[in-house]
């Protein structure tokens, strides 16, 4: 760029400011901090809210606002709105490659093959929203006149702890499924990048998925997981964001017994590529057994 004398004119970046995504609003931390986001090579991306306390405790209660209408939508509903914000994933391809790439050290190729798995992922889960159940629940034989049926249900409010080392993969891979299945999720991003996490409620926000279903917080692992952990009206605990921090993870799972959380806490060093089988899709389900007389 160039005035009328000809002098060129030096244009500064217009840089972007992240903000937690909470109960369908983007607010600030209520604390006021910050922290600063480097890529791999220390170089500063960004600051980032460093979410305090009472952050986590809104976020927990926009989860639980939001529980009963998710988990009581019809899982077709459910996998139309996941396909859609699949949809929007696609349309954000570049800027989450280029957010992967900083924050994992990967070329731009690898880190769009990354990007293209995670989307792939979500895709997957959202067509098992409406199948899940005949996988999960069953007609058990009963020596009476009686039907008796089993069906999941959803568990409730998931905090998840976000993978560290996979920024968007892991991520998708810890939401997706405990999303699908009706439980409503307060996310803790990835402590050292937290910016696909951030940039991941930007898009939730302008898609279908009620506002409080997924809430993202961006912060210390350790003092956003302690708070959660032992949060009364937490139903279930996803570790794998401490799975390389025996102590923390241990520590967690100890405050989660006090309201007898679910809790899953997977060995370090997963393999977020891999397929991931229904393991995650079947952990976050309770099973729900009816019995009724048979008809005459």
């Amino acid at each position: 760029m160039s005035d009328k004398s000809g002098k060129s004119e030096q244009r500064l970046s217009v840089l972007k400011t992240y903000k937690l995504y909470v109960g369908g609003k983007f607010p600030r931390s209520e604390s006021g901090r910050v922290y600063e986001v480097t890529d791999s090579k220390g170089n500063w991306l960004a600051n980032a809210p460093r979410s305090s306390r009472k952050d986590a405790r809104d976020a927990v209660v926009a989860a639980r606002k939001a529980f009963a209408g998710w988990s009581g939508a019809t899982a077709y509903n459910r996998g139309q709105i996941l396909y859609r914000v699949a949809e929007m994933l696609e349309g954000r391809r570049e800027q989450f490659t280029a957010e992967v790439a900083a924050a994992e050290g990967v070329s731009r190729g690898r880190a769009a093959a990354r990007v293209d798995a995670a989307v792939d992922r979500w895709v997957w889960y959202a067509g098992w929203s409406d199948k899940v159940a005949q996988i999960a629940g069953s007609s058990n034989p009963v020596a009476g006149p009686y039907f008796n049926l089993s069906t999941p249900e959803p568990t409730g409010v998931v905090a998840v702890l976000a993978p560290q080392e996979s920024s968007f993969l892991g991520l998708v891979s810890v939401i997706a499924p405990a999303v699908v299945t009706g439980n409503t999720v307060v996310l803790v991003a990835s402590e050292r990048a937290p910016l696909p996490a951030l940039s991941l409620g930007e898009v939730l926000a302008t898609s279908d998925l009620p506002g409080g279903v997924v809430n993202v917080l961006s912060g210390r692992t350790a003092e956003l997981g302690a708070p959660l952990a032992a949060h009364q009206d937490v139903n279930a605990l996803d570790l794998a964001g401490a799975s390389a921090d025996p102590e923390l993870a241990k520590e967690l799972e100890t405050a989660a017994a006090d309201n007898l959380k679910r809790v899953l806490r997977p060995a370090a060093g997963t393999d977020w590529a891999a397929d991931p089988g229904t393991e995650r899709l079947l952990a976050f389900l309770e099973t729900k057994t009816v019995w009724h007389p048979t008809g005459v």
